[in-house]
């Protein structure tokens, strides 16, 4: 990649800064809340993003203080607006998925079915650690009025996988549990 091409992640770093601007901790919170519902990425790539696209000039930064030390405080440029309005506008493409519990489905053969099921009920888990974070994303929404709309309409499609996942789980454990 170059060091001037724009990735998802940039996007969505431009996303959260949005019209009101950021702090690093208000990024990493959104990156926190939204990252394992939405997008994989880590805590550290979020400054390191966001820090690059302030020295393309896509973002202004401002220092302000915070309780322990001072904080970097982030804001659309022209070009960053300009940008990430172009962005919004071209086609979105289908998702990349790499879906590590359904890949074992390719290979299960391999073992006794309650091997497949043992490893993956362990999903039940994680769907209801995120479903709590749903909840958590949902209470954030309604802080954001000019947002609220659209977050609330992307944490639809979050429930809905959620549950088509619950939903395939009940079904591997009725085919596989016979």
């Amino acid at each position: 990649m170059s060091s001037e091409t724009l990735t998802t992640l940039s996007y969505t770093i431009l996303g959260l800064v949005g019209r009101n601007g950021a702090s690093t901790p208000e990024l990493v919170d959104g990156a926190r809340r939204g990252a394992p519902l939405i997008w994989a990425g880590a805590e550290s790539q979020i400054y390191s993003e966001a820090r690059r696209l302030a020295s393309l000039g896509y973002l202004e930064t401002e220092k302000q203080p915070a309780k322990t030390r001072s904080r970097t405080f982030y804001r659309l440029t022209e070009r960053g607006r300009e940008t990430l309005m172009g962005w919004l506008g071209t086609p979105a493409p289908f998702p990349r998925i790499q879906h590590e519990a359904a890949i074992r489905l390719l290979a299960a053969d391999f073992v006794p079915d309650e091997t497949t099921l043992a490893a993956l009920r362990p999903l039940r888990g994680e769907i209801e650690r995120r479903e709590a974070l749903l909840a958590e994303s949902e209470a954030a929404a309604h802080g954001l009025p000019h947002r609220e709309r659209y977050l609330l309409l992307q944490l639809s499609l979050v429930r809905r996988l959620l549950r088509a996942h619950r939903d395939w789980l009940d079904e591997l454990e009725r085919e596989l549990g016979e």
